[in-house]
């Protein structure tokens, strides 16, 4: 109510209000903008998933005589192709990321998504679509490094987590897209041979939406601090963060950088420094873990593994839509877990599932073998599996990577990690067929069983707890380890580059 004693009070109560409606409104679209970033930026993801997911389906098509004549290990070859080009996408993609931006490099790789896909659903033959699954893969690498580095660089420390991680949602959603249309296509044309064209050839349009998209997202306000620029670094972290918090983030990224230049640029040869090697082969651990799982092999494969417990094709392109629903869904949960739940305690839980699962599936083939509930049996434990997996293993993997290394390692350590991932997962795509049809689906899933238990003991042992600190803090951690090490190569008459 108005106080008639004091002309001006209600003008300035009036104008207070106008300035806290005018800070929430400058908080949301803040925020706002932040998530319009992390939507475009992801299409990087959903790309990489439907690439490798659209395979799935489009494999028992390429197969046919009258079109590619697959055999199990050119089957592989076509599958893994991707992966080993994407191997290599993560090593030149995390030092190009470095020197040119993370966003001009996630412009470069839309382009080449959009070719890459052109020439494989254009290919006459094996060799040329072995050819393009490779270049395609370079952009998946490069996308696998650039965008979950960019997302974290950008992100406020209680939401890193949630932000992230929608890049692993974005991929599992490219792969649910892929089996749906997939779905869709096999059972609707199905007796036209070549309809695997267009099962691929739909992956054109998120990537040209994710070059158009990118026109509009500024650069990572870290990378821009490393090279000097301050003020664009401090106008981009005012358009995602609070005018005051975006300042004392800037000087605890000056501190950061202030603290790396007083050391070299972080090259192969700083592998030979303890304290680096134990920090990237952590990253390489975890990143191999992800895929000694066995998770691909459902995602690449999960129509000739449910064609093999009796479904029919078209039956199996269904069920298929089972396993990238559930892994939608699980990854919002894991999403929603990362900032309350502990990375280690995720990760270690997430692979005591996995583990059982994949031993239930071997010895259900086994035991349940002639009969008719097996198919229904073996899709309802792989949806379990893929809970477990996107639901903890896969999201603190992707979130880990981005956040371990310090500033001046991130693109060099990520590249190294990520290389590592993919190479793995270009040996699950590759080995798979040939395992399952020499052994059996039973003894090749008790093989991943066993490398689980492998990985549990890992995690238990080695893997660090990062939930809660920024990445300043976690790179003031690491620095404390250099400066012991060197501490102790001095007191001991040793000299070094340090030195």
């Amino acid at each position: 109510m108005r106080n008639n004693d004091d002309p001006d009070g209600g003008r300035l109560r009036s104008t207070e209000r106008g300035e806290v409606l005018g800070r929430k409104k400058k908080s949301f679209s803040q925020k706002t903008f932040l998530r319009l970033i992390t939507i475009i930026s992801t299409f990087g993801g959903l790309l990489y998933g439907y690439d490798t997911g659209v395979v799935n389906g489009a494999l028992p098509f390429m197969s046919r005589q009258d079109q590619l004549g697959l055999t199990p290990f050119t089957q592989g070859l076509v599958t893994s192709a991707l992966l080993l080009g994407a191997a290599f996408g993560a090593v030149f993609g995390g030092r190009l990321s470095d020197r040119k931006g993370r966003r001009k490099l996630i412009m470069s790789v839309a382009l080449v998504f959009l070719i890459a896909t052109l020439g494989c659903s254009m290919a006459p033959n094996v060799e040329l679509m072995v050819t393009f699954r490779f270049i395609l893969g370079l952009a998946v690498g490069a996308t696998a490094v650039s965008v979950p580095a960019f997302l974290a660089e950008l992100s406020p420390a209680e939401r890193r987590g949630r932000l992230v991680t929608q890049n692993e949602l974005m991929i599992v959603t490219g792969q649910l897209l892929a089996y749906i249309f997939n779905a869709i296509l096999g059972n609707m044309f199905g007796e036209a041979g070549n309809i695997w064209r267009y099962m691929l050839v739909i992956a054109t349009l998120p990537a040209v939406c994710l070059w158009l998209g990118m026109l509009i997202v500024p650069e990572s306000p870290r990378w821009l601090a490393a090279k000097g620029r301050f003020g664009e670094a401090l106008e981009v972290l005012r358009k995602v963060r609070k005018a005051e918090r975006a300042k004392l983030e800037l000087n605890e990224i000056k501190q950061a950088i202030e603290e790396d230049s007083r050391i070299r640029k972080a090259t192969m040869k700083d592998l030979k420094l303890p304290f680096v090697r134990r920090i990237v082969l952590i990253g390489i651990g975890i990143a191999v873990i992800q895929q000694t799982t066995g998770v691909n092999s459902i995602m690449y494969y999960g129509t000739e593994i449910l064609k093999d417990a009796g479904f029919s094709t078209g039956a199996a392109m269904i069920g298929n839509i089972a396993n990238g629903l559930i892994s939608v869904l699980a990854t919002f949960v894991g999403i929603a877990l990362l900032d309350r739940v502990g990375r280690r305690k995720m990760l270690f839980t997430g692979l005591m599932g996995t583990t059982t699962a994949l031993l239930l599936i071997g010895i259900c083939s086994i035991t349940l073998k002639s009969s008719a509930a097996l198919p229904f049996i073996i899709l309802s434990l792989t949806v379990l599996f893929l809970g477990f997996q996107q639901g903890a293993v896969s999201p603190v993997t992707w979130l880990m990577q981005s956040e371990i290394y310090p500033i001046y390692l991130r693109g060099l350590a990520m590249g190294i990690s990520i290389f590592c991932l993919f190479t793995t997962n270009f040996l699950v795509g590759l080995l798979f067929p040939v395992l399952f049809n020499a052994i059996g689906l039973s003894a090749t899933f008790f093989i991943f069983a066993g490398l689980g238990i492998i990985a549990m003991a890992f995690v238990k042992k080695y893997v660090p707890e990062t939930k809660g600190r920024t990445l300043e803090d976690i790179e003031h951690t690491f620095h404390k380890h250099e400066k012991r090490y060197f501490a102790k190569k001095k007191a001991a008459g040793i000299k070094t580059a340090e030195s």
